[in-house]
């Protein structure tokens, strides 16, 4: 029998002779010494180390005083380091980072980033995602990442808990809101068993606030025929349950099938929290799939404030969170959790005969993130919120949120002495506004507060974003970022009277 060397029968390889299995040899060597270079070793990680930490210090040194945007550069300067066969010198790479990526565009770890809804970025949850790209951990089985898989469902265990879910709840951890909502759709249309034929007379019931990831997931999930009613909103821009129970009812009588009802608990727009608890009960009456979206919102929950503007969340089939917004994680952290994880799992059932040894090594009673979503390859997510939250505790992040809801209800009051026509009182952290004096018109004033949010971007010590609200261009300022205190919101009016005065002239 032939001896093993290397792997490779003495003596034979391929059919061939020995001077062919020597040459198959050297190949191998000469391309194991080339790719040397992706194993450093010890001082060529010092360097890079080195190099990278210096860098995020630099940021980090200015970043309170670092403006919310940068209007002059595009990043274009990024083709200018060629993706070749020779690596570039690490300096030069790290100055071309720092000039075309970090510096142009928007600056959510601004302080003054205070448009759209600001993500976080904890430097604590920046460690936790080194050492989980060091590491390498595969979260998605159990079978070969028992510990990543266990903190995931510790969290989502957690987050069950806080919304007020039973026992039987579970979820999975995602890149954010949008595959959050498809996997909560998903869920809920295999729950109520409907197929193809189905899905033209199975109508979905949201508002003209709910965020475009709903409908867009109703598409993905092939659901595109499915009828979707707008239901009527108040002066707060909050749904209206008896519009909601009146509309289900004129379906039921058309021989349609109500199915699904998506509520917002904090919309990207206003801020704004349906009513949860009335919506519930219209959900189920009539027997609806009933999904809240808390994207921005749910972590609110940590507050007193937040629990009662939330009461009825607990009730839902479905909930969206977003950990990289109320909880202040980098991007790419969302969360979705079902009442009934059973249902979750078979809607996202699925495996392959590679996978058997996997299915030997299941505990049984510890669900896999792979079998509640539709990811299978997927990073170690739950590192970047566990480290923070018990490296931290719940306490700071609990005084940031309630910080920011004051800070909201500060800032409308002032923007109001500025003599801008206020939205309503916030539900959360964001307050519409808008220049509108006496007498002008809806076109000139929509015309007015455009060159306001564009001439505050330019200026780039803050950044708001703007909306449409029933026809009129309406400023927004959305207080989210850990970094943003009230020294930031009184720089906003400041820059706002300047606008203001600006006018006048």
């Amino acid at each position: 029998m032939a001896t093993m060397e290397g792997g490779i029968p003495g003596g034979q390889q391929g059919g061939g002779d020995g001077g062919e299995r020597a040459e198959l040899l050297e190949r191998i060597r000469r391309l194991e010494r080339a790719s040397r270079s992706l194993e450093p070793g010890s001082s060529r990680r010092r360097a890079l180390r080195d190099a990278v930490v210096a860098s995020s210090e630099r940021f980090l040194r200015a970043v309170d005083g670092l403006g919310a945007f940068d209007d002059d550069g595009t990043g274009a300067g990024i083709g200018a380091m060629p993706l070749g066969e020779r690596g570039a010198r690490l300096e030069d790479v790290i100055e071309l980072l720092e000039r075309e990526v970090v510096a142009p565009g928007g600056h959510p770890a601004s302080p003054g980033h205070l448009a759209y809804i600001p993500g976080g970025g904890l430097y604590h949850s920046a460690l936790a995602d080194y050492l989980a790209a060091v590491t390498n951990k595969y979260a998605g089985i159990f079978f070969t990442g028992p510990g990543p898989v266990r903190m995931e469902n510790r969290l989502i265990r957690w987050v069950a808990d806080l919304l007020g879910y039973p026992a039987g709840a579970g979820g999975s951890t995602v890149s954010g809101g949008s595959m959050a909502t498809l996997t909560a759709i998903t869920t809920a249309r295999d729950a109520r068993g409907l197929r193809g034929a189905d899905y033209a007379s199975a109508v979905v019931y949201l508002t003209s606030q709910a965020h475009h990831a709903v409908e867009k997931a109703l598409r993905i999930a092939g659901m595109g025929e499915a009828p979707v009613r707008q239901v009527p909103i108040d002066a707060g821009f909050r749904m209206r349950p008896d519009e909601l129970a009146r509309m289900i009812e004129e379906d039921r009588a058309a021989g349609l099938r109500p199915w699904l009802v998506v509520a917002a608990a904090g919309t990207t727009d206003t801020g704004a929290v349906d009513p949860l608890d009335a919506i519930a009960d219209v959900a189920s009456r009539a027997g609806c799939w009933y999904h809240v979206d808390a994207a921005y919102g749910g972590f609110f929950l940590l507050t007193e404030h937040g629990r009662a503007m939330l009461a009825g969340i607990e009730r839902s089939d479905s909930v969206v969170l977003d950990p990289h917004k109320s909880l202040f994680l980098p991007w790419g952290s969302g969360m979705v959790l079902v009442r009934d994880v059973g249902l979750m799992a078979a809607a996202h059932e699925g495996s392959g005969s590679y996978m058997q040894d996997a299915d030997r090594g299941d505990p049984g009673e510890m669900i896999s993130p792979a079998d509640v979503s539709p990811e299978l390859s997927r990073p170690f997510r739950a590192l970047r919120m566990w480290l923070p939250l018990v490296l931290l505790g719940t306490a700071p992040f609990r005084a940031a949120l309630e910080e920011k809801l004051l800070l909201a209800r500060y800032f409308r009051a002032e923007v109001q002495a500025l003599g801008f026509e206020a939205g309503p009182e916030p539900d959360l952290s964001i307050v519409t506004f808008r220049w509108a004096p006496a007498g002008m018109d809806d076109a000139r004033a929509n015309a007015v507060n455009e060159a306001i949010v564009d001439a505050v971007r330019r200026d780039g010590r803050i950044f708001l974003s703007s909306t449409m609200l029933d026809g009129r261009f309406t400023l927004r300022m959305a207080a989210l970022s850990f970094r943003t205190h009230r020294r930031t919101i009184d720089l906003c009016l400041h820059i706002l009277r300047e606008q203001v005065e600006r006018l006048a002239g």
